[in-house]
């Protein structure tokens, strides 16, 4: 009795911290939003428009507005490599600034890159906000980190979002940096007019904005992007400090190699992380060209492999707890992915390659193995190729059955004997002069000749003639006679003209 007393003691003990832990879990999922980076007091954007970007922007670059990098489309694996670091990056005249976070670097990004919206399709039309790592089941992806920026009341999507091909959401030009990938396979990235995201010659497959175009070309940006996207009434104000305060950090960049780079840094507003100029800074020393700044603060966040890899700078309910926030767009590292996904329904994709189904070809499995012109006359083009009509073969149907075969795939043998010919389609059998029945086995009977035995003999006296010929013969061959003289062996066989004919003989012959 002490020892069943104690095992439940043990149990409700282990019930009471079970119950503590999954308390404890809930709360530490649940973001207070605190953490709030944001570039500006009031709506988003600026208020510039895309000719004031133009012509603001350094005479160097002309009236290109963003720059483009041909994609690398390193076929080979790993699909991605992520790297952690934790770096000084403080100069030699500052006391020791560390920072962690993680470089993404991403081989084949047309392949394996996709925005996605908050919890999937239509998350930015419901206005939803979906942790990093909820998304990022929705298309496996091997790694994601938060995308553009949304209003932390409504949810709602800020800026243009495409997602794999799909026209999400128009910002009606608003000017501040994008990222983006074209179908050709270029990258996008810099200030964009309305009429570049609309472009349909060249549509975007992936598009998503930012705030602050950290490096162009190479070099530093972040003086300039003050100018084109802070916001008129705002001067300098608050979108100085967003500029220059220490915080997590997100961003997306190129390498000359055309490979994406994805960067997060942990921090906290005010107290750890970076400056955007400090990121600009860091990223040009890994060898980035272009690269725009995503959404920052609380909403900073990292996933690998489906896993939080990152630390939260927003509280929980229990402010002990670290939680992170349900944001908006994510962006997506998943394996290769063939264009169109599904393999025009006609195959399954491996590896970014279309495994066509039979009777389907080419690199999206659309096309037919064979057209219906290929088959003639007597066949039919299906997903399997040609089908032959009964009694023709050949990748085109062209050749009929070879001799003493019929029917469907010419795989039936005729019967037909004494020299008979059979039909390629039914395997009906065509008997020689001579001959009748079903496989052409019955000689004329005595009387008659020729084809089908239904010419009668001429022949005097009623006497019987060749079979073949109708030749008049007045021998018969002993086999013959004893057959006829027997006579009703085969008596079932014959026509009442034949047994006339046949009784005719007999008299002949005087056997009646």
């Amino acid at each position: 009795m002490a020892a069943l007393v104690e095992n439940l003691r043990r149990i409700y003990f282990l019930l009471l911290c079970v119950g503590v832990w999954a308390t404890g879990s809930r709360d530490i999922r649940y973001s207070l939003d605190d953490d709030v980076l944001s570039p500006y007091t009031g709506s988003y954007g600026s208020s510039h428009s895309h000719r004031y970007v133009r012509d603001c922007q350094p005479i160097t670059h002309g009236n290109v507005t963003h720059e483009t990098w041909p994609a690398s489309n390193h076929s080979g694996s790993p699909v991605v490599e992520s790297k952690m670091f934790m770096s000084d990056i403080s100069t030699n005249s500052e006391t020791p600034k560390w920072v962690s976070g993680h470089i993404t670097v991403v081989h084949d990004p047309v392949r394996t890159v996709s925005v996605l919206e908050p919890g999937g399709p239509d998350g930015c039309e419901k206005s939803r906000r979906e942790l990093v790592e909820n998304t990022a089941r929705t298309r496996k992806c091997l790694i994601a980190q938060n995308g553009g920026y949304f209003d932390t009341l409504s949810g709602h999507c800020l800026g243009n979002v495409v997602s794999d091909g799909r026209l999400v959401q128009n910002s009606r030009g608003l000017q501040n940096a994008q990222f983006g990938i074209k179908k050709d396979g270029t990258l996008v990235f810099g200030y964009l007019s309305e009429e570049d995201v609309l472009d349909e010659v060249n549509p975007f497959v992936q598009l998503i904005s930012g705030v602050v175009w950290l490096l162009r070309a190479g070099e530093v940006y972040i003086n300039e992007s003050m100018q084109a996207e802070c916001d008129r009434t705002q001067e300098t104000g608050t979108f100085q400090r967003f500029v220059e305060v220490m915080s997590a950090r997100t961003a997306v960049g190129h390498d000359v190699e055309g490979r994406l780079i994805l960067f997060h840094v942990d921090g906290q507003t005010d107290r750890r992380g970076m400056n955007l100029w400090e990121v600009a800074e860091f990223l040009k020393k890994q060898g980035v060209v272009n690269a725009i700044n995503l959404d920052g603060g609380g909403s900073a966040t990292y996933v690998l492999n489906g896993s939080l890899a990152s630390l939260p700078s927003d509280h929980c309910v229990e402010a002990m707890w670290r939680c992170p926030r349900a944001v908006s767009t994510v962006l997506c590292v998943h394996e290769r992915l063939c264009q169109p996904e599904d393999c025009s329904q006609h195959g399954v994709c491996v590896d970014g390659q279309c495994e066509c189904q039979p009777g389907w070809t080419g690199p999206t499995c659309a096309n037919l193995t064979c057209q219906p012109a290929a088959c003639g006359d007597h066949g039919m083009c299906t997903p399997d190729g040609c089908v032959c009509d009964a009694g023709w073969m050949g990748a085109n149907c062209s050749q009929e059955c070879a001799a003493g075969f019929y029917g469907d795939g010419c795989n039936q043998m005729c019967t037909c004997v004494n020299g008979g010919s059979c039909d390629s389609v039914h395997g009906r059998c065509s008997c020689p002069a001579g001959f009748y029945g079903d496989s052409c086995e019955e000689e004329c009977p005595l009387g008659f000749y020729g084809l089908r035995c239904l010419q009668p003999c001429q022949c005097s006296d009623l006497c019987p003639c060749d079979p073949v010929t109708g030749s008049c013969n007045n021998t018969l061959h002993d086999q013959r006679n004893s057959s006829l003289h027997r006579g009703t062996d085969h008596i079932s066989t014959l026509t009442p003209e034949h047994l006339i004919s046949q009784w005719k003989i007999g008299v002949c012959f005087g056997w009646y």
